[in-house]
């Protein structure tokens, strides 16, 4: 097994938990994530599958157990198999509890085999909308009878799937409870979603803001939610449902941000580690990782990366300019 140490940031909190955007590129353009006409990184930029593993590796020996894996959809990127497979090595030995990864669902059909004989347990799949015409407009460019194909294959591998839904003022706040329904009647949790004020879009997100407690109050008038201390390691804080059975996650960076128990850094697939979300502050691993054959530079600008991790974020829906709190789009840093 990797002898594990342990990243502790200036607020006393334990790093264990990495997401890796391994593109910016998605076969989707919802309205709320990208503008429809986007500029993409050359490939040139980004880091080799080799460089991702070496770079996750590194994070694992420094105390890593959860690694997910997103985008834009990492189900894209070329030969992803291959980066997943050489990643699964880690859950066999020991040092890595989880890998999973957030996706749109549009791959899964393909590859939902594959990554069931890697090791993945779980998988985040995201959808706001059941209706097929809904969903087409919303992702632009997105189907949802292939999605749900996805969805079939992914349960049929053993995958457990759960749902991310991102609420929408004006679109889906009134599906969400039948939305609720139909994931728990299929075994999957369901965790929602404040949209996030990341890069210029060509909608106006004052207008698709809805408040989770807003949301929590709409749904209480149907279901009984009871708080529950259930963790996925991620930023959610969940209920249980008494009518259906199942967990619903509320995940609520604008209204009651998570950042007291952040445990949690990304990396952008070239290499740009984010110590925060909502922060713009970033250290270049890539020029450490290029800079020699060994692991050292790259470990000391780690840790003085995770020395500036910041208490919390700054997101605000700003009504005045109407410009986004951070510049890059969620696609750029992967959620």
């Amino acid at each position: 097994m990797i002898q594990q140490s342990t990243m502790i940031d200036p607020f006393g909190r334990s790093i264990d938990y990495l997401r890796v955007s391994v593109t910016d590129r998605c076969d989707f353009r919802c309205v709320y994530c990208m503008a429809e006409d986007m500029t993409f990184l050359p490939k040139r930029d980004l880091l080799s599958l080799e460089e991702l593993d070496r770079l996750c590796t590194v994070f694992i020996e420094k105390g890593v157990k959860r690694l997910r894996l997103t985008g834009g959809e990492p189900l894209v990127r070329k030969n992803i198999m291959h980066l997943v497979r050489q990643l699964s090595r880690h859950l066999k030995s020991g040092a890595l509890q989880e890998l999973t990864l957030t996706s749109n669902g549009s791959q899964l059909e393909r590859f939902a085999g594959e990554l069931a004989d890697c090791g993945v347990r779980r998988i985040n799949v995201s959808i706001d909308t059941l209706d097929p015409d809904k969903f087409h407009a919303i992702t632009r460019w997105g189907h949802l009878d292939k999605v749900m194909r996805g969805i079939e294959a992914a349960e049929a591998a053993g995958l457990h799937v759960k749902l991310n839904t991102v609420a929408l003022k004006g679109f889906n706040e009134n599906e969400i409870p039948d939305m609720l329904r139909w994931a728990h009647g299929r075994g999957m949790d369901m965790t929602v979603i404040e949209t996030m004020p990341m890069g210029e879009i060509d909608a106006d997100r004052t207008d698709q803001y809805l408040p989770l407690s807003l949301l929590r109050a709409q749904l209480e008038r149907e279901f009984t939610l009871t708080d529950i201390p259930f963790k996925t390691g991620g930023p959610a804080r969940y209920v249980e449902v008494t009518e259906t059975g199942g967990r619903l996650g509320f995940i609520t960076p604008m209204t009651h941000n998570f950042c007291e128990s952040c445990n949690r850094v990304r990396i952008t697939c070239t290499g740009t580690l984010y110590m925060c979300l909502g922060q713009e502050d970033s250290a270049d691993l890539r020029a450490a990782l290029r800079a020699s054959e060994g692991n050292e530079l790259l470990a000391g600008a780690i840790d003085d990366a995770i020395l500036r991790k910041p208490k919390g974020h700054d997101f605000v829906i700003d009504r005045h300019t109407r410009r986004p709190s951070v510049s890059r789009h969620m696609s750029v840093t992967g959620g």
